[in-house]
């Protein structure tokens, strides 16, 4: 059980290690277009741990295209934070009504 334990962590370990950039992007599949994007900060812990991926999350648009709330789906807790805190700074095209988007942040691990 150890084994596959270890095996386990060493495949999640080599696939955030794989991509080796220092940056954060951002990619929507909103129905909503964005207006304004703030880029997510790179938490300095994740960067010292080598630590990326993707950061998916639940946002909530309100009519007038501020964001009422975002929340995560998936990806790293230490990625997460700093992913809705960009989000919730985002604005996007006017609508009739509320609506409820998905955005995935990606992070990508500084080289070495």
């Amino acid at each position: 059980m150890r084994r596959v334990c270890r095996l386990i962590i060493a495949v999640a370990l080599f696939a955030v290690l794989s991509n080796r950039t220092s940056t954060a992007q951002t990619q929507s599949s909103t129905q909503r277009k964005v207006t304004v994007r703030i880029p997510p900060y790179y938490p300095e812990v994740a960067k010292r741990m080598h630590l990326g991926g993707v950061v998916k999350l639940e946002v909530v648009v309100q009519a007038n295209g501020k964001v009422k709330s975002a929340k995560g789906l998936g990806g790293s807790p230490l990625l997460i934070q700093s992913a809705t805190d960009a989000v919730q700074k985002w604005r996007f095209e006017a609508a009739p009504g509320e609506t409820t988007e998905v955005v995935q942040i990606v992070f990508e691990v500084p080289k070495s």
